[in-house]
């Protein structure tokens, strides 16, 4: 397959429909492997057979991969899985977000901060009268209250 190729040229992990269809279905199996990995990626011929070799264990795990077609670069898309952030609202009204690291430069930081809260915004049902606090929170250092 073309992205085997590509995946071992970039050195990241892949598996094949065969090393798939050793895991027949076996949960324990299914869900050690959702645990390693943040994020899957399949090629359209693959996506199909994704939950006939491998059960409803991904999905389960919230973590079905993303389709990547022929003629789009798998390097591209790895930046874009990467760049993306999921919000999970549970029952808790809380939420904490990771949205930079230290390699960037703080204008990159704010950017993605803006971005991030504006969509955060966008998704709720009354909008900025849903947020009461934002707080920036870097590992070691102190809260800072945004709003």
């Amino acid at each position: 397959d073309i992205h085997c190729d590509e995946a071992k040229r970039l050195g990241i992990d892949y598996r094949d429909a065969e090393t798939l269809a050793t895991f027949k279905r076996n949960k324990k199996l299914v869900k050690k492997l959702a645990s390693q990995y943040d994020a899957f990626l399949a090629s359209e011929s693959m996506i199909r057979q994704i939950p006939r070799l491998l059960g409803p264990g991904l999905n389960k795990a919230g973590k079905f991969p993303t389709l990547l077609t022929h003629n789009e670069s798998m390097e591209a898309k790895l930046y874009e899985i990467r760049s993306t952030v999921k919000f999970q609202m549970k029952k808790v009204l809380c939420l904490g977000v990771a949205i930079a690291n230290v390699t960037q430069t703080p204008e990159e930081i704010q950017q993605n901060i803006t971005i991030a809260v504006n969509f955060l915004v966008s998704l709720l049902k009354k909008h900025w009268q849903n947020v009461r606090t934002l707080v920036i929170k870097t590992s070691m250092g102190k809260p800072h209250y945004i709003y």
